[in-house]
């Protein structure tokens, strides 16, 4: 029987893991213990976190796996592609891992090959400035994390140092980007690889609470681009890839797009988008099953990536306050066809400080694609 390793086992793993089930392979889930579904749903779980790579690659060559991945998380792919090189499986090389989970890599290899990217400065604290000229506003955020986590921008040179601190408290690497901010409207890109052939599937639009912490409140497909700038932004995103040396697999690439159309690389993931874009948004606008594709990849097999049904729009709106909650309800008697489903806490309770604590989220599908983005800009625009 083929036997999948999946690193993960929270609610973002369990589209991966319910998928490799109903393809008939075996799922050997690893992650660190907390009562997660993906502990329930494997077939196999080992209580051993996804950072420890020496142990989950031993435990791999004992069950003698034919495959590893993971979705939707950057810390994960590390040891994914360990395992993969060490083992003779598909995956991409451990100097990808390095350029696609340390920002200051990213930066520096999109600076060496020509991949337009903000200018960046890596900082271990406010020290490292002095003497520098500095046009704010800037962005600050962790070298290595994801989620909004630590992201803070900053237009006033007094709230620098703070938030350098914040940055590197959430970070692994105790070190924080510095980067000018970019003006624009976001995006984010959807593609697989195989043995260095890069397919985009799909541009989704990203609606964020703004300055100063950016946490992601909504994603729409289909962006919206014309066909023209369809093309720049394929042609813009394979060069990354390229540049990142992604052969195999999942990428998430975000971009923003200014008034002028043109195109600025934010950061690179070397897997789907997490937020239910890969796992839902993608294959209910396309057709095409990504998380099947990502399976496929892993076990060494050219994904299909031909379509099945589909729908016109898709998009996904998170709960962030009890206006939110005010919003849902109205969609609820207005438009309840829309709603695909649903996830939201009965109490509103903590600040959401990132994407990690937001209070739920609803699943909106439909052929009016004015209708569903109507929905999404009734309070975020």
């Amino acid at each position: 029987m083929t036997k999948l390793a999946i690193l993960g086992a929270s609610y973002l793993q369990e589209p991966l893991i319910q998928k490799a089930k109903k393809m008939g392979i075996q799922t050997h889930v690893f992650a660190w213990k907390s009562n997660d579904v993906g502990e329930k749903s494997a077939d196999f779980f080992y209580p051993i976190s996804i950072v420890e790579k020496e142990k989950i690659l031993c435990k791999c060559r004992e069950i003698g796996i034919d495959g590893i991945c993971s979705i939707a998380s950057d810390l994960a792919s590390v040891t994914v592609n360990y395992v993969a090189n060490e083992m003779g499986l598909t995956g991409n090389s451990m100097e990808c891992a390095q350029l696609t989970t340390n920002k200051h890599c990213m930066r520096e290899c999109f600076e060496k090959n020509g991949d337009p990217s903000p200018k960046s400065i890596c900082v271990t604290s406010i020290g490292d400035l002095q003497n520098m000229e500095i046009n704010y506003p800037v962005i600050v955020k962790p070298l290595d994390r994801s989620g909004s986590r630590g992201i803070t921008m900053v237009e006033d040179p007094n709230d620098l140092e703070q938030a350098i601190e914040a940055a590197k408290q959430v970070g692994f690497d105790k070190r924080a980007l510095v980067e000018e901010f970019v003006q624009g409207e976001e995006y984010s890109v959807e593609c697989i690889s195989w043995m260095g052939e890069h397919q985009l599937l799909a541009i989704t639009k990203k609606y964020t609470t703004g300055a100063p912490h950016f946490i992601e409140v909504a994603h729409l497909e289909p962006a919206g681009l014309n066909a023209e700038l369809v093309k720049r932004v394929r042609q813009v995103v394979f060069h990354a890839l390229d540049s990142l040396r992604i052969k195999n697999g999942a990428s998430h690439t975000e971009v923003k797009i200014d008034s002028k159309k043109n195109i600025v690389i934010i950061e690179v993931g070397a897997r789907m988008g997490g937020d239910c874009i890969g796992s839902d948004l993608v294959e209910l606008t396309t057709g095409i099953d990504y998380v099947q594709a990502v399976v496929q990849t892993a076990l060494g097999k050219k994904p299909d990536l031909g379509k099945k049904e589909k729908r016109r729009a898709a998009a996904i709106r998170f709960v962030l306050s009890e206006k939110d909650k005010t919003v849902w309800f109205k969609l609820q008697k207005q438009h309840p066809e829309y709603i695909m489903r649903s996830e939201i806490g009965k109490e509103l309770s903590g600040k959401v400080t990132d994407s990690s604590n937001r209070h739920g989220y609803y699943l909106l599908c439909s052929e009016d694609v004015d209708g569903v983005r109507k929905c999404l800009m009734e309070t975020y625009s």
